[in-house]
Order: C-alpha cells, then sequence, then structure tokens
C-alpha cells in the first residue's frame, strides 16, 4: 500500500494559530483505519468490551482521520470534518486505507546496544560455530590487525549444549582480539588473542554468579556466562562520548523507521546518561527515551537518589525508573529456579547478592520515589524478588504506588502470580521470547513447570498488569513479529502448528494494547499517550496493514506488514 501525500505548503510559521489563539493543523491524516483504543480494554480472560469497535463482520476502525496542531491531537473522525480544519499551513496526507495506532512503545530496549550492533558482526540467526567463525574472517579481512572485532547475537539458550571455545576461531582469526556476545548477554566468545589483551589466565578471579569455561589444558577456553561475561566484556577499549552519541542515535533513528515513538531503555550507566542528556539539550533526540538507570552503577545511582526522579513526562529524555538484575537467563541456566534444572540436576542458577544485586541501594532508591524495574527470570528469582519488593513497601508505603516492574517475568510459580496484581507490579514480558525458546525451554523446566512460563494468559487472569518489548538487540523488534508471537505463539515459520501452550495467547486488541496504552502506564503517561484522542500526544505509528483484521482471518500475514510513517510529538520522524 502506498500512502498518496498530498501537500499544502507552508506558507507561515509552523507555530501559526487560528483566531481564537488555538495551534492551526500543522498535519491531517485522512482516508486510514484509525483504531484509536478508546474503548474499554478487554477483561482478563480476552473477553472483548462491548464498546469495541466489532460487528458480526469483524473489526473495523472507530475512525479515518486525525487532526495534528503543534504537539497534540486535534481532532479525530471522519476525513470531511478533519478537512474543515485544514489551513494554507497544512500538510494533508491521504493513508489510502493505512492502519493508524497510537505510537508504539517498545518498553524494555537497549538502544545503545542497538545501534552498536548495526556496526558489528551480526550474528542473529547463526545457527554453527564455523558459520559465525566465516563471518568473522569475513570481518577480518577489512580490519588493521591488532584492532578489535566485535560481534553479538549467537543464541546462548539454542547453543547451550554446544557452547564454542576458543580452538577454531583463535586458528582462523590469530590476529585480531574477537569478542562476540551472545543475543541475551549472558554469554561472550572469546579468541585467545583477546584473553591475552584482556590479561585473562586460568588464574583470574571469577566473578561470583559467573563461569569461564577451562580447555583440558587447564586454561581459559574462551566461553563466559552470565556474571563473567564483564570479564571479557569490560576489556574491550570504551567507546568516546562522540561515539556512543553516534550510536544512539543510529538505534534510536532505526526504532523511529520501526514504527517506535517512544523506548524504555533497560540498565544505563553514567557515560551513556551524559550522552542522552547532552543530545535532549541539542533536541537531537527523535523519539522519546524513559530512562531505566543501572542499579549496578552505584555513583550514577547515588547523584540521582540525591535529586529525585523527573517529575515531569513532557520531556524527550525522562529518567525515574532503577533497572536491577537478579538473576541470569534461563538459556544459559542462570536463571534462578526453585527446583533443579530438568536437564541439569544439582544446579539451580544464580540470584541475588550472588549476581551483583544490591538490595540495599534499591530500597534507598525506592524511598527517593524511583519506580524500579527488576530483572527476574526463573521461578525462584521471580518469587525473591517479590518478597523483596514486599518488604521495602512495608517498610516505606509510600513506594507502592510507583507502578514497579519485574522485567522478564519468565517463569512464576502459581502462587506467586496474584502477588503481582496485589502489589501492583508490572510484568514486562516479550512475546518473541516465548517463541525463540520454545525449542529448549521445556528441556529445562520440565513438562509441569513449563506451564508458569511465558504465561501471558495465567498472569492477566490472576490480575496482573502487562507491557510488551522485545529487549532489543536480543530478540528481533519488529512490531510485525511481536504482534505475531503473542497472537499466534509460532514462530516465523509458523511453527509449531496450532500454537506453543497456545492458551497463553492474546487476542490482537492485548496484542496492540501491549505496545500501546498499556506500556504507556508502565511510564505514568496513560494521561498523554497510548490512545488517539483529542489533547494528547500526536504520538503515532501508520502500518500498512490492519493488526486487527489479519489477526482473525490470515495471522500469518502479520509477518509481512510494514511501518509507512511514525509521528512523535506531531513532527513526522519516519516516513516510507
Amino acid at each position: 500500500m502506498v500512502i498518496a501525500a498530498a501537500l499544502l505548503l507552508t506558507a507561515c510559521g509552523q507555530n501559526s494559530a487560528d483566531e481564537s489563539g488555538a495551534a492551526a493543523a500543522s498535519l491531517i491524516l485522512v482516508n486510514a483505519r484509525v483504531y484509536t483504543l478508546d474503548w474499554d480494554e478487554a477483561s482478563p480472560d480476552g473477553t472483548l468490551s462491548d464498546a469495541a469497535p466489532l460487528n458480526e463482520f469483524g473489526w473495523h476502525p472507530d475512525a479515518d482521520a486525525v487532526v495534528v496542531a503543534g504537539d497534540r491531537i486535534a481532532f479525530v473522525g471522519k476525513t470531511s470534518d478533519a478537512l474543515n480544519l485544514k489551513t494554507e499551513q497544512t500538510r494533508v496526507v491521504d493513508l489510502a486505507g493505512a492502519t493508524v495506532l497510537p505510537g508504539l512503545v517498545d518498553s524494555h530496549t537497549h538502544a545503545f546496544e542497538l545501534g552498536s550492533v548495526l556496526e558489528r558482526v551480526n550474528l542473529a540467526d547463526v545457527a554453527t560455530e564455523e558459520e559465525a567463525v566465516a563471518m568473522v574472517v569475513e570481518r577480518a579481512r577489512q580490519t588493521p590487525k591488532g584492532e578489535w572485532i566485535l560481534g553479538h547475537g549467537w543464541d546462548e539458550g539454542a547453543w547451550a549444549n554446544r557452547y564454542p571455545d576458543k580452538a577454531l576461531l583463535s586458528a582462523a582469526v590469530p590476529d585480531h582480539p574477537v569478542f562476540l556476545a551472545s543475543l541475551h548477554g549472558f554469554a561472550g566468545w572469546a579468541n585467545q588473542k583477546a584473553l591475552e589483551v584482556a590479561g585473562i589466565s586460568k588464574d583470574s578471579t571469577v566473578p561470583v554468579g559467573g563461569e569461564m569455561r577451562l580447555g583440558n589444558d587447564g586454561a581459559p577456553n574462551g566461553l563466559f556466562l552470565n556474571r563473567a561475561v564483564p570479564m571479557m566484556s569490560d576489556a574491550v577499549p570504551p567507546a568516546t562520548n562522540d561515539a556512543l552519541a553516534v550510536r544512539i542515535l543510529a538505534g534510536l533513528t532505526q526504532m523511529a523507521a520501526d514504527g517506535y515513538t517512544a523506548v524504555h531503555d533497560a540498565g544505563l550507566n553514567s557515560q551513556q546518561m551524559e550522552v542522552l542528556e547532552q543530545l535532549e539539550a541539542e533536541g537531537r533526540l527523535p523519539i522519546r527515551v524513559y530512562a531505566m538507570l543501572s542499579l549496578r552503577d552505584e555513583a550514577l545511582m547515588r547523584a540521582w537518589i540525591a535529586k529525585g526522579p523527573d517529575q515531569d513526562n513532557d520531556s524527550m529524555l525522562v529518567t525515574r525508573t532503577i533497572k536491577a538484575y537478579y538473576d541470569g537467563a534461563l538459556g544459559s541456566r542462570g536463571a534462578r529456579l526453585l527446583y533443579d534444572y530438568a536437564d541439569q540436576p544439582g544446579h539451580r542458577g544464580v540470584s541475588g547478592g550472588d549476581y551483583g544485586f544490591n538490595q540495599q541501594l534499591m530500597a534507598e532508591a525506592m524511598a527517593a520515589g524511583f519506580q524500579v524495574a527488576i530483572h527476574a527470570i526463573g521461578d525462584a528469582g521471580n518469587r525473591e524478588a517479590i518478597d523483596i519488593l514486599e518488604g521495602i513497601i512495608r517498610q516505606h508505603p509510600a513506594a507502592g504506588k510507583n507502578r514497579h516492574r519485574i522485567e522478564h517475568a519468565q517463569v512464576i510459580h502459581p502462587d506467586d502470580m496474584p502477588r503481582l496484581s496485589k502489589l501492583g507490579l508490572i510484568a514486562s514480558m516479550e512475546p518473541p521470547h516465548a517463541v525463540e525458546d520454545k525449542t529448549w525451554a521445556e528441556e529445562r523446566l520440565g513438562a509441569e513447570r513449563v506451564l508458569g512460563a511465558y504465561a501471558w494468559r495465567t498472569l492477566r487472569e490472576a490480575g496482573a498488569r502487562l507491557t510488551f518489548n522485545a529487549d532489543n538487540p536480543g530478540s528481533d523488534h519488529s512490531i510485525f513479529y511481536g504482534l505475531h508471537s503473542a497472537i499466534t505463539r509460532q514462530d516465523k515459520s509458523g511453527q509449531p502448528e496450532g500454537g506453543w501452550y497456545v492458551e497463553q495467547a492474546m487476542n490482537a486488541e492485548e496484542a496492540v494494547r501491549g505496545y500501546t496504552d498499556w506500556s504507556a502506564y508502565a511510564s505514568f503517561r496513560e494521561d498523554e499517550s497510548g490512545i488517539i484522542e483529542k489533547g494528547r500526544w500526536a504520538d503515532l505509528t501508520v502500518l500498512d496493514i490492519d493488526p486487527f483484521v489479519l489477526a482473525d482471518d490470515s495471522p500469518a500475514d502479520l509477518l509481512n506488514g510494514r511501518v509507512l510513517m511514525t509521528v512523535v510529538g506531531g513532527k513526522v520522524v519516519y516516513e516510507q
């Protein structure tokens, strides 16, 4: 579908107003399929509200035009009425049946890393060690000897029973230090040159909660897991602020091109915050950034606790959240479980202080008014994280109002699911993780415990609030992939037939809300965004498909969608 744009070009300044002093229409989108989400949401069991826009033929849009004035929505309704608000300064875009949704939000992302991945060897979807090494060899041909080669994306979950070592990589690329980070960041793979540059030997101290694999000769074999990964990643020469600015702008620009109007960036350190603050001051952030400060950066934490969280919502950079890390990943068997891993008897993962978690510092941040987002994956990890939050809220009752979040909430014991609702916690989850992990998750957990994993429907029925995201670059952040995963519980090839534990699937409305108004709530922005309504921010995403209709008629075709336009605060930041 092609946007037919009718441009009624500017003759006056952008801030012109009508005779009443109100901002004049700057942008009008007409002949669209607008889903405002301005109706009661589906019940926890997925039953749609009587107010939802559908009839005996299925879903239909509840408006066909949107008028933008300045940074706000000025009108939502019929095309004929919208065109009455046109002035000489108005740009009118005929969307020719394209779909308009509230601006998409990825509520757990790593935009600096996304920008970095665009520079690195991309190992996503690489199936074998040999294929990965061949890609590094190709990069080495273009890289001066002695310079680092970095890569990202090999799947530590899928490769867990056949982890690589340094042998093949060192033989093929002997003259460059090489470090290849895994898909979710819980494993790292290095060659001998990198080990030498980093000064890592069999006598190196391994952080508690980490593992440095050794070879038959007793020397490090190049494979690092969980809390040991920074032993190698910290040896990579740090980027300058200018280099980081290039990366974050590349990452945010890519997110804009993929339809996102805002991201919640999870786990920012002092240097990254310095770069973001400078870009905001220069007016260069293309989309909104909701910053989560890394609990592991104590100096940064102390500075922010002293001044308290941001109180505004309107800035392009808002900082009011702390990202904490409680346990490891399920794929690398670092997630903390209540009982032994089904495929590794005697092992239950790592959590808490053994994983670098500073409970006292987090409690101080909560007492200072910060929202906390705790990475918790295993059923023990989630239980312990909920226990800690409950205890701190008991000591500081006002902290209970801050919509604390469990990031991933991947495996939760049935007894703990109602506790999220009781404590007002939000489960921040990744639909792609379910369909990517399905090939090995049951091996880790067993047939009974897997029923509490990636359990979106069960959590909703237990009263928990959800928000959806991709944890990129750990997973493909395409909204079409995210919606397809949430609705079908199938991977991109349509497997398994009928969906993986499909009883946990979301309907189309729930899936869309997971990336729009549910995510707005998770960042205290439910009054400004998430719904297309007069007076709210003009944050809009235009798609060439109708996900509501396709979810019922042809869900596989969700994967074929394209983003046509992204609007942030009334400005078109991407257009195809």
